[in-house]
């Protein structure tokens, strides 16, 4: 008997529009790898929150904190440029109590096993779990450096927003790319589908990004998160 497919996703940062679309393409999925950054940037933390929330009571997703995640939740947003910083203090004054306790509760890191690979999935890198950027453009020898801090035969990460399949030996970094906010010059919303061979296949969904950014410039947020949305960037 074959395993149902498992969905990647990750860096929704806010943007139940985005999420939404994506969510329509992985609905009939019953185990989904949320790679963190629920929220930040955009207008919709608590639309987005919530949507996980209720999606946890019937099937099973395994969600981690980002450093967006962290930032609103615990208020380290040291680090952070203006806009990100302006967006995270925004989200802890408007955002509902119970969605901030449930970032606050959320694991830096899980394990699971699927197929005949284990997977070890953090936001950042094993070497830096919230914060490192591991860019699909960085030498091998990085990558074979992250994956030494680990067990597991395979690293998933996110915070890049670039969608990535790096292959070290018989070993792999994973990055399913952003759904809500990506950078690599394409707008589109970005998700991933692991299979239980090891395949992994990478898609793209348009959604409302013009509700998207009509939201960040109503709630009175930079400019810039807004446009951002429309150039992929």
């Amino acid at each position: 008997m074959i395993s149902m497919p498992i969905a990647l996703i990750s860096d929704i940062h806010s943007n139940y529009e985005a999420l939404k679309a994506v969510w329509k393409e992985i609905k009939d999925i019953d185990k989904i790898v949320c790679l963190g950054d629920l929220v930040g940037y955009g207008a919709s933390p608590d639309a987005v929150v919530e949507l996980i929330r209720k999606e946890m009571k019937r099937r099973e997703i395994l969600c981690i904190r980002g450093n967006h995640d962290n930032a609103v939740a615990f208020g380290t947003d040291w680090g952070f440029n203006p806009y990100a910083r302006y967006a995270v203090r925004w989200h802890q004054r408007t955002m509902k109590s119970e969605n901030l306790e449930f970032l606050r509760n959320l694991p830096v890191r899980l394990f699971f096993k699927y197929g005949e690979r284990s997977y070890h999935i953090i936001h950042g890198s094993p070497r830096a779990p919230l914060d490192e950027y591991l860019f699909p453009w960085l030498p091998d020898s990085e990558f074979a450096d992250c994956l030494r801090y680990i067990r597991e035969d395979d690293l998933i990460v996110g915070h890049t927003h670039v969608p990535m399949l790096k292959i070290i030996g018989k070993r792999r970094v994973i990055n399913p790319g952003s759904v809500g906010q990506p950078r690599d010059g394409d707008w589109r919303a970005s998700y991933a589908i692991l299979y239980e061979d090891g395949k992994v296949e990478f898609f793209r969904v348009e959604y409302d990004v013009e509700t998207a950014a009509e939201k960040i410039l109503k709630a009175g947020l930079p400019e810039f998160l807004a446009y951002r949305l429309f150039e992929g960037l």
